[in-house]
């Protein structure tokens, strides 16, 4: 019993590593988003769960939950403006809750023909193991037009 204790509290600041990391991460990330709103003369919202954004029109005619297919226009980039991936044409349908958290969070800010720009944190974006193309713990950003929703 004597070496299970010591086991544990050995086992204990292991255990709380992963957590310690993704606090660090967290600070990380508002530091590199408050960075770009200062560096740009840009103010935005903060959000609970750490996004920040900026509704540039509001839209209306209600907004959409986690269970909505979204029809949206949007461009996401990093915080060097850098764009990795865009609507060209046509809007793109998606299942909102398929999407990463943050669009979950994001979009429901917006009503029927709003608009808004989205800072993300990367835990809530792709994190530590995003796909093929996508730096690991990027901030991304993502100017969002939600067309529609059912």
């Amino acid at each position: 019993m004597r070496h299970f204790i010591r086991f544990l509290f050995l086992l204990l600041p292991i255990l709380a590593l992963p957590s310690c990391k993704l606090e660090d991460q967290a600070e990380i990330d508002q530091e590199k988003i408050e960075q770009y709103l200062a560096d740009n003369k840009l103010s935005a919202t903060r959000h609970s769960s750490g996004i920040y954004y900026i509704i540039s029109t509001p839209g209306s005619g209600g907004s959409p939950s986690l269970t909505s297919t979204v029809t949206v226009n949007y461009k996401g980039y990093y915080v060097n403006n850098s764009v990795f991936d865009q609507t060209t044409g046509s809007p793109i349908q998606f299942p909102l809750n398929n999407l990463i958290q943050g669009w979950q969070i994001a979009i429901p800010l917006l009503q029927k023909g709003g608009k808004g720009t989205f800072f993300i944190p990367s835990q809530l974006g792709y994190g530590s193991y995003p796909p093929q193309g996508i730096p690991a713990n990027a901030v991304l950003i993502f100017d969002i037009e939600l067309v529609d929703f059912k």
